[in-house]
């Protein structure tokens, strides 16, 4: 291959225009996932049945959430899908400066997590913007979410994690900026 042949330095994706790439992938298999294990919950746990997974600790159980975690503002679904649409594009925005792959692992989970949940807010029963996100793995009573909440959790303590190590959004050590 010759130089002519080489593409020039314009034409190759920098690096974090390419680990934007891998995050939007990465929200696509949260966004799948979750869908599918909703689809799963919908159709399997519709008879208000518990399928203990590991005991008591954690079981199946299928509830349609109007609100945020713990049920909090059951009445105020629509704003719960503004601050989801506002999520999804601040944290876009944020992939896409992106150069290190702890930071776009974390903001591909966020932002299928967020994606999802504002797909459920928006299509869902009882209509658009008001929908109910599905959840279904309960935590001995505690809590009961979905695959969406343990990316949104996990993503969130990456961050936390990547700012106490003082890992950059653009790589690199020191003040996060």
């Amino acid at each position: 291959m010759t130089s002519a042949d080489s593409p020039s330095p314009e034409a190759r994706p920098t690096p974090h225009r390419r680990l934007f790439w891998y995050t939007i992938v990465i929200a696509i298999v949260v966004i799948a996932l979750d869908q599918l294990t909703k689809w799963w919950a919908e159709t399997s746990l519709a008879d208000g049945k518990r399928v203990p997974v590991i005991g008591e600790l954690i079981q199946f159980l299928l509830v349609y959430n109007p609100g945020a975690a713990f049920s909090i503002g059951t009445g105020a679904t629509w704003i719960f899908a503004i601050l989801a649409a506002i999520a999804v594009v601040v944290i876009g925005l944020l992939a896409w400066r992106v150069g290190s792959k702890g930071w776009m692992v974390a903001f591909g989970l966020l932002l299928g997590g967020a994606t999802t949940h504002l797909g459920d807010r928006l299509f869902r029963a009882p209509g658009f913007g008001r929908g109910h996100v599905v959840d279904f793995i309960d935590y001995a009573g505690f809590f009961i979410g979905n695959v969406a909440d343990i990316a949104i959790f996990g993503g969130v303590v990456m961050l936390l994690i990547l700012m106490l190590l003082g890992i950059r959004l653009r790589g690199g050590r020191g003040t996060v900026r």
